[in-house]
């Protein structure tokens, strides 16, 4: 089904609530989903008890930014009843979630695909009962050798990577921007590609 030329964009950021998650890798999503709302100036509001919502717009599109409340692997309901309650259609959702296949500064856009292993992806597909959205997959890196994923995500960035972050976090937002100005094609043409 093709979307209506007025239907909104819902870009939703997967993490964990709580300050103690913020600058965690798991927490890539929220963070790349903040910086698109603080370049326009856009607060988040609580909606309801699962969810925090900002609004903006992008060349007059109607954009709905979104940090889901429950634990990333609980994401899937959350962002199911915001698609419900905003009319989007499931074309028109971004889901922006951390991913260990890429390298830190790196990420890819596509649409559909298998959640490779992220728990938040998999409860957003399970429940929408399709895996036909697009997700922006931003790259932390594996960990080292000795250190489980578990123990991976849920560290804080390092010294090195946070002083790397606002560069990263430019990139996404552009490649956010560009997908809803000009389509998916034209923002993995920006983003798919590892910084030099």
């Amino acid at each position: 089904m093709t979307p209506t030329p007025d239907a909104p964009w819902l870009i939703a950021g997967l993490g964990n609530p709580g300050p103690w998650f913020r600058l965690t890798r798991h927490n890539a999503g929220f963070l790349a989903v903040d910086r698109l709302a603080e370049r326009h100036g856009a607060r988040f509001r609580r909606r309801g008890l699962a969810t925090v919502v900002a609004e903006i717009e992008v060349d007059g599109r109607r954009v709905l930014l979104a940090k889901p409340l429950w634990f990333i692997n609980l994401s899937g309901r959350p962002v199911a009843a915001l698609l419900r309650r905003h009319g989007v259609p499931v074309e028109r959702l971004v889901v922006v979630q951390d991913d260990l296949d890429f390298a830190y500064g790196s990420g890819k856009l596509k649409r559909g695909g298998g959640p490779g292993g992220h728990n938040g992806v998999r409860s957003v597909g399970e429940v929408l009962g399709t895996r036909d959205f697009v997700r922006l997959r931003f790259g932390i890196g594996r960990p080292p050798k000795g250190q489980s994923v578990g123990d991976y995500v849920l560290k804080k960035f390092s010294d090195e990577e946070l002083a790397a972050l606002p560069g990263v976090l430019d990139r996404c937002a552009d490649a956010l921007e560009t997908l809803v100005r000009l389509g998916l094609n034209r923002a993995q043409d920006a983003l798919n590609v590892s910084p030099s």
